[in-house]
């Protein structure tokens, strides 16, 4: 079974960690048989599953039975689940009381958005059992206030208010952060400055994991792919075959490529 030590170990050991979204029983079983360490719950189901344009409409109702059906299908994965928009922001006591619906659901941890200021939240739910993954950078439940999907962290002043993002989570007692959309110089440096794992999605190849949509990494999802991302279905035979290559990209380092990542 995969737990937050486990992933302490990988960091200090310079094994890649594995991540991928799952939204249900039967990818979950699969994902888990390829060797994938981490199993996302998402609220990205919002926009691959439901059909949304952000993730902002999905419900912690979503969130709960989305995470039950992977919990039932996965047997050695760590099981996240993001806390959804709206559910945890008005105050610590909100986030507990929705990230205990979560792990009763199955999660082993909880993801929360928002850099500093929810760093009182992180060090809140941590000290009464719950363990945090903190997503900072690119946050998609701030989209709006970000004026869209834009790259984070550019800059000297960005790059250093989101180092001090990592650094109060961590301070705070979170199990890992997730870098989303910042230069790949700016992971690299978080990587180096924090104890807990770093999991990339568009923050460069020096992370200790990264993660992708399983809609993504499968190329069904519409529209114009993101530039992190890679369509692993590409000369595959099926789809146990292409998360089995995506495992295998993240372990030897080739994926993310150069083509992949943000310059400063």
């Amino acid at each position: 079974m995969i737990t937050v030590n486990t992933l302490r170990k990988m960091k200090t050991e310079h094994q890649k960690i594995a991540t991928l979204t799952c939204y249900e029983a039967s990818f979950a079983a699969l994902m888990d048989n390829a060797g994938v360490e981490v199993l996302l719950v998402g609220d990205s189901l919002g926009m691959v599953v439901q059909g949304h344009q952000s993730t902002l409409p999905v419900s912690l109702k979503d969130m709960c039975y989305h995470t039950a059906a992977v919990a039932r299908g996965s047997r050695n994965a760590m099981i996240a689940a993001d806390l959804p928009f709206g559910a945890y922001q008005q105050s610590k006591e909100q986030a507990f009381a929705a990230a205990a619906e979560l792990m009763s659901a199955g999660a082993h941890i909880v993801k929360l958005e928002g850099g500093v200021w929810m760093a009182e939240t992180t060090h809140f739910l941590q000290q009464r059992g719950i363990p945090v993954w903190a997503h900072i950078g690119l946050t998609p439940q701030s989209v709006n206030a970000f004026g869209g999907f834009r790259v984070q962290g550019r800059g000297d002043t960005a790059a250093q208010l989101t180092l001090a993002d990592a650094k109060a989570h961590e301070e705070a007692g979170a199990a890992m952060l997730l870098l989303e959309g910042i230069p790949a110089s700016l992971g690299k440096r978080i990587t180096e400055s924090v104890s807990c794992p770093t999991i990339g999605i568009g923050a460069g190849a020096d992370c200790d994991g990264q993660v992708l949509v399983m809609h993504d990494m499968l190329g069904i999802f519409p529209g114009k792919a993101a530039k992190f991302v890679k369509n692993f279905m590409d000369g595959q035979t099926g789809i146990q075959a292409a998360v089995a290559a995506y495992v295998e990209a993240v372990k030897n380092g080739s994926f993310p490529g150069a083509e992949h990542i943000y310059a400063d």
